[in-house]
């Protein structure tokens, strides 16, 4: 097993307790994505490319890449010619789903924790999201451990469900850094993913959460790197990573661990770090035994930042931090705190069976209601006598339409109709040779009416007489285009010439 990068790490161990905390140098993209033609092969700027120069260190030098989830932050570390890392760069990560903890399945929307190694077959120049590294999980430990998930990577487009996303600026460095460091022989390039800074005050501020044995397994790999300032060889026996061990044989990722030791050098540097790390510790913990950290959701991380995502895109959806969202209280505020969250559910139980119960009080009042007026109107029936004894509803007679017509226009007929509709009611009918209309009256009611109207006088015959030998036309005491009234044969003609209804009074 390769350990000779440990030869000179017991020079660092009266300085370990110093190594705990980096000053970082955060320092924004510099270059606008829209002025690339290549993306792939986007060569890094002066500016990144001096400050390496800066700390004695090859643009193909090796390359690590560590990601604090509690703070957002991507670093880039790179070796110098002594082979110790150093930061080169870090990157504000835009977002990450899920909380602090590792993924453990499918569509838990974790972003992953531990340690990856990276080929360059990671590395996607086609990605959807710009430009993607793929992370590499599940690793052996993540499989040993029965984790199940795929295509976590870190991408641009700021927007994650299980990724660490960047912005397309930051990726296109993040992604050059990558591929130079392939291109200067690296193999595999170290992806270490922590929850937080493993420091002493945040392991005692995290102490309650669930995920703490987990994250004191990563802290050892964190410690070998803090120390020495270089990537730990990884392993997994036993279901559990191991750093920077040697054996006499390989080890099983689920089967228990064999005999392991390592580097005396390395066991003397992390046993003065272990000394300083507890007295560290312990002051933590005095400052936070009263206290707990509220881890936040994703929601409550989102809502913080909510007014960068103004004039973005729909899929730009930063997730903040969570040392920002997140709160820590003593166990009182918590006591409290729950106390009020368990009054204000009460409060709304109550509430709610309040109204379940006026809407049956409602619903109820609604059937009576209904009830009380089907009793009313069965009773009124009843009483007109147009509902049985037996409770049947007596069948209307059918109204004749005719007869109602009839009644409604006789009601309304002025006086004088009514006369004439008692004289006669005249029919029409055809009784002439040409097929004109004649009207027939009543016979012996209205005979002598009949002939008063229709009988020609002496003179008006003699000239109709005159008149049609001049013309050549027959004589009939009529014009052929007066329609003709034919008077129906009377009953006793000598009545009908004699009698004249009283109404007709300018005949007589």
């Amino acid at each position: 097993m390769r350990l000779t990068v440990l030869a000179a790490v017991s020079l660092l161990a009266v300085a370990a307790a110093g190594c705990t905390n980096e000053t970082l140098d955060s320092v924004g993209p510099t270059v606008d994505v829209k002025t690339v033609k290549n993306k792939v092969e986007y060569q890094l700027s002066n500016t990144v490319l001096s400050r390496m120069a800066s700390l004695n260190i090859d643009r193909q030098a090796p390359l690590m890449i560590r990601i604090v989830k509690e703070e957002g932050m991507l670093e880039v570390w790179k070796a110098d010619r002594s082979n110790r890392f150093q930061m080169v760069k870090s990157y504000k990560i835009c977002a990450w789903s899920g909380k602090l903890g590792p993924k453990v399945k499918e569509g838990d929307r974790q972003a992953p924790e531990g340690f990856y190694p990276l080929s360059r077959a990671h590395l996607n120049p086609n990605s959807s999201y710009y430009l993607a590294i793929n992370t590499g999980y599940p690793n052996t430990y993540d499989r040993a451990n029965g984790r199940s998930g795929s295509h976590l990577m870190i991408h641009g487009a700021c927007s994650s469900s299980g990724c660490y996303s960047m912005s397309d600026e930051q990726m296109l460095e993040i992604f050059a850094f990558a591929r130079d460091a392939f291109k200067g022989g690296q193999d595999t390039i170290q992806l270490q993913a922590f929850p937080f800074r493993m420091t002493a005050e945040n392991m005692a501020r995290h102490r309650d959460n669930p995920n703490i044995e987990f994250w004191k397994m990563l802290k050892v790999g964190y410690d070998h790197f803090q120390v020495t300032k270089r990537p730990p060889e990884v392993q997994v026996c036993d279901r559990k990573y191991v750093f920077n061990q040697q054996s006499d044989g390989k080890l099983n990722p689920t089967g228990g661990c064999p005999a392991m030791s390592a580097p005396a050098q390395l066991e003397a540097a992390m046993t003065a770090f272990n000394k300083s790390y507890a007295s560290q510790y312990e002051t933590a913990m005095k400052k936070y035994r009263d206290k707990v950290w509220i881890e936040p959701s994703e929601a409550q991380r989102k809502a913080i930042v909510a007014e960068q995502r103004e004039g973005r895109e729909l899929a730009y959806a930063p997730t903040g931090t969570s040392l920002d969202a997140g709160k820590l209280m003593t166990v009182r505020e918590i006591e409290a705190a729950k106390k009020r969250a368990e009054a204000e559910a009460r409060r709304r139980e109550e509430m709610a069976e309040r109204a379940r119960q006026r809407e049956e009080e409602r619903k109820a009042k609604e059937v009576a209601d209904a009830e009380a007026d089907i009793a009313e109107t069965r009773a009124e029936m009843q009483a007109a006598g147009r509902l049985t004894q037996d409770g049947v509803a007596v069948p209307a007679e059918k109204p004749n339409p005719a007869a109602a017509e009839e009644k409604e226009n006789g009601d309304n007929q002025p006086f004088w109709k009514k006369l004439i509709a008692s004289v006669g009611n005249p029919q029409p009918d055809v009784d002439t040779k040409d097929g004109s209309t004649s009207v027939v009256a009543d016979p012996g009611t209205a005979a002598a009416e009949t002939e008063q109207q229709v009988k020609p006088s002496a003179g008006q015959q003699a000239a109709a007489t005159a008149d049609a030998v001049t013309a050549g036309t027959p004589a009939t005491g009529v014009d052929d285009t007066t329609p003709v009234i034919v008077a129906a044969p009377a009953t006793d003609a000598n009545a009908a010439s004699e009698e004249t209804p009283f109404w007709k009074f300018w005949k007589k």
